[in-house]
């Protein structure tokens, strides 16, 4: 009769419970002292059958920690997983199935076991050792400790339910932030930053990473959150060969248990983050991965199943869906700059420059009348510097319209502006297009015609060259825009700096890009330009 009133007990202190961590420390706990066990385990089961999550009772975490890794259900474990019956053995050594204990691991004998089951499927398995005041495990034990497992199964699903409610709330808050940063104009980075964090605490994992193209054939973590999180921020790893790489080009998703045991993982991003159980989602625009979420545990964490698989694909997705909305902005942003470029130029044609026109013409008429020869070449002259000026303007002009055919033939607008430079100044001139990077810095081709006008500019009014080349080229995930010429060259340490080469430099840190010029008198001069792809 005692024992059936601490069962009721039992099943009423577990039915309070609402946490699910709580809820199965308390059940292994009651199972040991409801039979007289030493010892007490509970072996929550992962995805693939085998034991993901170790519970323990009678042991101190000191001996947890000497025995080593958790097991994963072999041997009398292993047995019980299989048949998911209740296991009554008197001695653990005499059993065909037990495979004897690692070291450190305390000396047991007899062994009681039992599933639990919740929502009509095998959750774990209670695993109970040396009964206390007795050689074994009886009859009477067996059963109450079936009937703990039912109530128990009751219980984890009380407490799922509950999880499951709080998840969706707090999941619910997770998009409603996100979308509020998205909308809020927050960089990609920031918006990115607010996803890897949520998602890193709803799932409940120790690091969240988002990876991002880094040219053609890498990926660089772009955002980290969690454990070890600043060692892995901005590292860049290959996509063949790598995890990361399978997910972008099948658009599927990977779960691994240890990623320090797949050969396929990177291992020097594994062993900086101590990356244990991983799961890697693709970031996807179109119907085309193009990068990664990864959610990870450190060595010898929690494996990951189909809901965590789940919910990091929603979070990827809410990912990308910032990284599109930041194109679209930057889109709108940099048609809003054309159209007010196509705007300055078309008042410089038919405003500045008719205006100058006239004025050349005036004075041409007044060169024609004057008496004073030397007062005629004077007027000449000054026709002439309005004629360069007129030429220079419409120079520019074209730079503010390189339209919508620079955007996307930057290859093309480069070699024609090459080719007019060239008829101009009599300059044999070299062009190097890598067609590849040309395409990827479409975005901001109008801007990489301008650069290439001012640095030829500067080679014809400065350099004195025979010969010059133009190069766009990739390195390292960075584009390098080069024009050199075999010109008289100058010292950089003690020459004036005018104003092309200065705008040259604002123009390419406004891009995110440097700028470096080396040159020597009778050398040359070599301008490059690094900008971020």
């Amino acid at each position: 009769m005692e024992r059936q009133e601490r069962l009721i007990r039992s099943g009423l202190a577990l039915a309070s419970e609402l946490s699910l961590e709580v809820v199965l420390q308390r059940i292994v706990e009651l199972a040991a002292d409801l039979t007289g066990a030493r010892y007490g385990a509970l072996g929550v089961l992962g995805p693939d059958g085998r034991i993901s999550e170790f519970v323990t009772t009678g042991i101190t975490d000191e001996q947890r920690a000497a025995i080593g890794d958790p097991p994963t259900g072999n041997g009398l474990l292993g047995l019980l997983i299989r048949e998911a019956r209740p296991l009554r053995i008197d001695r653990i050594e005499d059993h065909d199935a037990c495979y004897g204990f690692p070291p450190n691991h305390p000396s047991m004998s007899s062994f009681l076991g039992a599933p639990i089951t919740a929502h009509r499927h095998v959750f774990g398995n209670i695993y109970l050792t040396d009964k206390r005041d007795d050689v074994a495990f009886d009859q009477d034990d067996e059963q109450a400790l079936v009937v703990l497992a039912a109530q128990a199964g009751i219980a984890i699903e009380n407490a799922r339910l509950y999880e499951e409610a709080r998840t969706r709330q707090r999941w619910l808050e997770a998009v409603r932030q996100i979308a509020t940063a998205i909308l809020a104009g927050a960089q990609p980075n920031e918006a990115l930053h607010v996803i890897a964090r949520h998602a890193r605490e709803l799932i409940g994992v120790d690091l969240a990473l988002v990876a991002v193209p880094h040219g053609s054939a890498s990926l660089r973590v772009a955002v980290a959150d969690g454990e070890r999180a600043p060692e892995l921020l901005g590292e860049v790893y290959p996509i063949a060969g790598s995890m990361s790489g399978e997910v972008v080009r099948t658009g599927e998703p990977i779960v691994v248990r240890d990623a320090a045991m797949d050969e396929r993982a990177y291992q020097p991003i594994v062993r900086a983050g101590r990356i244990g159980p991983a799961v890697i989602v693709p970031l996807s625009s179109q119907g085309r991965a193009f990068g990664t979420l990864t959610a990870a545990n450190v060595t010898g964490g929690p494996t990951f199943g189909d809901e965590e698989v789940r919910l990091l694909q929603a979070f990827a997705d809410q990912a990308a869906l910032a990284l599109e909305y930041a194109r679209a902005q930057q889109d709108v942003e940099r048609l809003a700059v054309l159209e007010d470029r196509e705007r300055i130029a078309r008042e410089l044609h038919d405003g500045v420059i008719q205006a100058l026109f006239a004025v050349g013409m005036g004075l041409q008429g007044t060169a024609l009348s004057a008496e004073d020869t030397e007062h005629g070449k004077q007027i000449e002259g000054a026709v002439a510097e309005l004629d360069r000026v007129i030429r220079d303007l419409r120079n520019y002009i074209f730079g503010l319209r390189p339209g919508i055919l620079a955007d996307r033939q930057l290859d093309k607008a480069l070699r024609s502006l090459v080719e007019e430079f060239q008829s101009k100044t009599g300059v044999v001139t070299i062009v190097e297009i890598d067609e590849e990077i040309a395409s990827e810095l479409s975005t901001i081709a109008g801007d990489i015609v301008q650069l290439t006008r001012e640095a030829l500019s500067n080679v014809g009014r400065h350099a004195e060259a025979a010969t010059c080349r133009v190069s766009l080229r990739h390195r390292d995930g960075i584009a390098v825009l080069e024009v050199d010429d075999d010109g008289q060259g100058f010292d950089p340490a003690t020459s004036h700096r005018g104003d092309g080469l200065t705008n040259l430099e604002q123009r390419a840190e406004a891009l995110g890009g440097t700028t470096s010029i080396t040159s020597a008198p009778a050398e040359g001069t070599t301008v490059r330009i690094e900008l971020p792809v």
